[in-house]
């Protein structure tokens, strides 16, 4: 009989492969043997959990957009003001675990997979809706209406430092990253409070 959770552990040990093989290739294009051979298991194995490789890459995927959430919910929970929440996403964006050189590059990877998958755009549609929604919740406090609109701004900051960063072209670290990002913010909440001083800070 096998040893109970084997099964669990086995299909973790595929996932981190795939990421790792990923990394190394650079791109989608890598095999299902590959994978099976870095995470020590055989190829029929991966198939029998996995069916294909197209599902073992969104296990990949969910797992990644898993760690982040989990990063993300835990910075929320330790927030005690708006301003805080505001930060507690973009420090989980931009925190070092996300930084780790073989995330971002995997990360770029999915993004252009995803222009040929449907079940990539998905998923990385669900990330940006839920990190829009984080931002956008935490942000109405401080400007009010235009909290979709900086909400979308900072999004889009974030993605950028990590094309930035896959690029090789990104700031020296992520303490930089995220005080870009926090400049940001505070001008836009800066900027509200003139117009609307009522808001809470």
């Amino acid at each position: 009989m096998p040893k109970v959770g084997m099964e669990e552990i086995r299909k973790r040990a595929l996932v981190d492969a795939a990421i790792a093989a990923i990394h190394a290739n650079g791109s989608i294009n890598v095999t299902i043997a590959e994978i099976a051979r870095r995470a020590g298991v055989s190829q029929g194995l991966a198939h029998h959990y996995f069916g294909s490789k197209e599902e073992l890459m969104m296990a990949a995927m969910r797992h990644l957009l898993s760690e982040f959430g989990g990063e993300a919910r835990s910075r929320l929970k330790n927030s005690k003001s708006p301003r805080g929440r505001v930060s507690a996403v973009i420090e989980s964006s931009l925190g070092p675990e996300q930084f780790n050189p073989q995330t971002v590059a995997v990360w770029l990877v999915f993004y252009v997979h995803a222009q040929a998958s449907a079940s990539a755009r998905a998923l990385l549609t669900i990330y940006a809706k839920r990190l829009h929604s984080n931002l956008a919740h935490a942000l109405r406090p401080l400007v009010g209406d235009d909290a979709h609109a900086v909400a979308s701004a900072i999004g889009s900051m974030i993605d950028g430092i990590y094309i930035r960063q896959a690029l090789g072209t990104s700031l020296s670290g992520t303490r930089d990253s995220v005080q870009l990002v926090e400049r940001y913010a505070d001008l836009e909440i800066a900027n509200s409070g003139k117009k609307h001083p009522t808001h809470v800070s």
